[in-house]
């Protein structure tokens, strides 16, 4: 686009999109020379939007962002909840995150035990234009680890202390400023909800239940999971009416998969940065916790270090909230937490089930799983969302992944919790 100075690969994006990008180089950096865009990425690595990396080239210095930007067809707009997720980013980048960092400038707290997020130089949120432009963080040492693997004992304790962080300052917010803590919860959506109201999201949830299903075909827990993933929809719509009036909800991240989070593992100790908040939303804090626990590490893993893990986090929830003179014992007690994971064990099995069948697929297996999910006519299933037409390895990666879900659930005796699942 020679009249922005703009070069490369430019696909899928727009002229709104490209006007307020050139709007948001110019405010950076008036006499640019060029900005060079390129893709970010592979198929799979985020399922609502596209992500490039732009280099720009200025007189005098250089930067490089990395964008954000929504797709445009209408239909997989639908299924991927794509102006909910960009709306919800839009507000956590643009009002909660720095209000959040405000609260703790505001009673001292050093920079370096600050929240740390990825700074958004821009974010444009008319629907269907949504673009983000941030930072990008490899040029300060930090990276994306491979989706496959677990995620090592520390990399998961770096996580839980940027929850303890978010979760803690939300408690602040609501404590201190309780008018602006409502706002922001009114404002955030819950993006599952608003998939589960579409029928049609409905019937393809049903064919990924039939294909972890056979995944178990002849296991003992077959049973476990029969007829069950499609009853998130209920479980969910309860959750949220419940999560209006509790008083140990927070605004959350909701979305902490491998994907989602950057991380410098040079740095002793290794260091993180969650990076998506399309899915943050008003809710329990132990679904942030489980969620990233047992999507983003394997059953050996989790074995070892499942209570610790727990643990630490309630400890540096409460070395968070020691900064504004609060306590954990007082808003979010040990006890409490060993509770809500009980009660929401039956959403996050369901869920994790659901995931392992989707983030276990190679980029081209992803890619076609979305197109799958656009094109798909509900009297015939394509092949792609079969499991037994996937790879080897893929269908190795989901079966392992779902096996130790359920072994986890039924070591940490969580199990009865699933089983009882109508009650």
């Amino acid at each position: 686009m020679a009249q922005y100075n703009f070069e490369g690969d430019l696909e899928n994006l727009n002229e709104r999109q490209l006007q307020f990008i050139h709007k948001v180089i110019l405010e950076h950096d008036a006499k640019f020379k060029k900005a060079t865009f390129c893709k970010l990425g592979q198929a799979g690595d985020n399922f609502v939007g596209n992500v490039k990396r732009i280099s720009v080239e200025g007189e005098e210095k250089s930067m490089k962002m990395v964008l954000k930007f929504a797709v445009s067809d209408a239909v997989l707009r639908g299924i991927t909840n794509t102006e909910v997720m960009f709306k919800n980013e839009h507000i956590m980048y643009t009002e909660v995150l720095p209000k959040f960092v405000e609260l703790q400038k505001t009673v001292g707290v050093p920079e370096k035990d600050q929240l740390r997020y990825a700074k958004c130089y821009g974010s444009y949120n008319e629907a269907p234009y949504e673009v983000i432009i941030l930072e990008d963080l490899n040029e300060s040492g930090y990276k994306m680890l491979n989706k496959f693997n677990s995620l090592t004992y520390d990399s998961v304790i770096s996580i839980l202390k940027n929850f303890a962080k978010i979760h803690s300052l939300s408690y602040v917010l609501k404590n201190n400023e309780p008018e602006k803590f409502e706002d922001f919860k009114e404002q955030l959506t819950d993006p599952w909800k608003s998939a589960y109201d579409n029928p049609e999201m409905k019937s393809r949830f049903q064919i990924v239940e039939d294909e972890i299903v056979s995944v178990l075909e002849g296991s003992a827990y077959k049973k476990l999971v029969e007829n069950k993933i499609i009853k998130i929809f209920e479980l969910r719509e309860k959750f949220i009416e419940f999560e209006k009036t509790n008083k140990y909800s927070v605004i959350q991240q909701g979305d902490a998969w491998t994907n989602n989070i950057m991380f410098n593992i040079e740095h002793d100790p290794v260091q993180s940065i969650l990076i998506d908040f399309q899915a943050s939303f008003n809710s329990n804090p132990v679904i942030d916790l489980l969620f990233m626990i047992f999507n983003c590490t394997d059953h050996e893993t989790r074995s070892k270090h499942y209570y610790d893990w727990i643990d630490y986090y309630h400890s540096e929830l409460d070395k968070s909230l020691s900064n504004f003179g609060l306590k954990a014992s007082s808003i979010y007690p040990r006890d409490q937490i060993d509770a809500d994971i009980k009660s929401y064990a039956k959403l996050i099995f369901g869920q994790s089930l659901v995931l392992a069948n989707m983030l276990m697929r190679d980029p081209r297996e992803a890619a076609d799983f979305v197109e799958a999910m656009r094109d798909m006519d509900r009297n015939a299933i394509p092949d792609s969302m079969k499991t037994g037409s996937l790879q080897v390895q893929t269908q190795n990666r989901i079966r392992n992944r779902i096996f130790g879900v359920i072994n986890s659930f039924e070591e940490f005796g969580l199990l009865e919790a699933v089983s009882q699942w109508d009650d």
